[in-house]
């Protein structure tokens, strides 16, 4: 896996299928698109309905050569350890190594109502201990751990997979945690620059206090990325509507970890339209609802995002790596919606970043 030539971004990634999707075979296009545009890596989400990670990331391998799939993420709670030791291993061949297992802690509420455990630190630990020795080829026999009971767990003797593991993560106690055990960690959407700063430092502190090298950690922000070439409904819906929506799900976090006024927060969730809404504001929210949404959410808030120009859109992706970030995820936007941005991007592209050195996206460059 060499040197690919200095006009590849392997330093930028992107999302499979972003936001919403009832067509999963727009992502066999995407991913193309995202190759050809020299991306260095798509990163495919999950959710309940038409948005299953191993299916994804099976169809993004076959189509591809070059660009690192990654789920960011999937929960290790929903699938049985033994399911997700083959899906990885199976990802991990089928795409030449190209593949890492993304991990998060997803939604307490939803799980709830799954029916399933709520996923802890302890858990991901021990499951990530479980999938690293079946992936060694050894057997996890009578293991009783946070991750579950399991009699016996065997792969194949011959197994000596490399596969990287990563991790989604919010809040800096997660991020130290994240640092001292995964390869990789991917932060979120709407951090601010200071926020983006302490939360990689966080990550580094994790992995010093492991005895790990903290470069080794590949650190991933998360740039909503909504130029002005986009259609103006489409970039409400990609920017107020997807804040919105986070803020549904765990403002409390998203205030916390960025410093914001929580008195705000309160003042957005007890909105008439907010507290009464049916769903997530990004996918059904109409063009009224979301500029009335506008007008609730600070400025500044929104302003932890690339939007303008193309050429400043560029100049904020060079922001995340002054910021301290190894790699920046282009969030919400396809890899033709982002065209405009990766030409005003490489004009400005800091030399220091150089070449890839490895096609997976959790393998650091340092």
């Amino acid at each position: 896996m060499g040197d690919t030539g200095l006009d590849d971004l392997w330093e930028l990634g992107c999302y499979g299928l972003a936001g919403h999707s009832a067509t999963p075979r727009d992502l066999l296009g995407e991913v193309r698109s995202a190759e050809d545009a020299g991306l260095g890596a798509v990163f495919l989400s999950e959710r309940f309905n038409a948005k299953e990670a191993a299916t994804l990331c099976g169809a993004a391998g076959a189509v591809s050569e070059r660009i690192g799939i990654a789920t960011a993420a999937t929960n290790h709670n929903t699938r049985h350890p033994l399911v997700t030791a083959t899906f990885a291993v199976t990802a991990h061949r089928l795409t030449g190594g190209r593949f890492a297992l993304g991990l998060g802690r997803g939604f307490d509420l939803l799980f709830d109502v799954m029916g399933v455990p709520r996923i802890t630190n302890a858990q991901i630990a021990d499951a990530v201990g479980i999938l690293r020795t079946l992936w060694r080829g050894e057997p996890v026999v009578d293991h009783h751990g946070p991750a579950g009971d399991y009699p016996y767990l065997m792969q194949d003797p011959s197994f000596a997979e490399d596969i990287p593991v990563m991790m989604a993560a919010l809040g800096e106690r997660s991020l130290r945690f994240a640092g001292g055990l995964v390869d990789g960690v991917v932060l979120h959407t709407f951090f601010t620059d200071e926020t983006l700063a302490r939360s990689v430092r966080a990550v580094r502190e994790g992995a010093e206090r492991a005895g790990r090298d903290p470069a080794s950690v590949r650190v991933w922000s998360v740039l909503a990325t909504v130029g002005d070439h986009l259609d103006p409904e489409l970039r409400l819906r990609k920017l107020t509507g997807r804040l919105a929506t986070y803020l549904q799900g765990y403002g409390d976090l998203m205030v916390r970890v960025n410093g914001w006024d929580p008195a705000a927060l309160a003042r957005f969730r007890a909105d008439d339209l907010v507290a009464g809404f049916p769903g997530a504001f990004d996918a059904i929210a109409t063009t009224a609802q979301l500029e009335h949404l506008t007008g609730l959410i600070p400025d500044e808030w929104l302003a932890a995002s690339a939007t303008g120009s193309a050429d400043a859109c560029a100049a904020r992706i060079v922001d995340q790596f002054d910021a301290g970030a190894d790699g920046v995820v282009l969030h919400g936007a396809t890899p033709a919606e982002l065209e405009p941005v990766l030409a005003a991007y490489r004009t400005i592209r800091p030399a220091r970043l150089g070449t890839r050195t490895d096609l997976n996206p959790a393998r650091s460059h340092a």
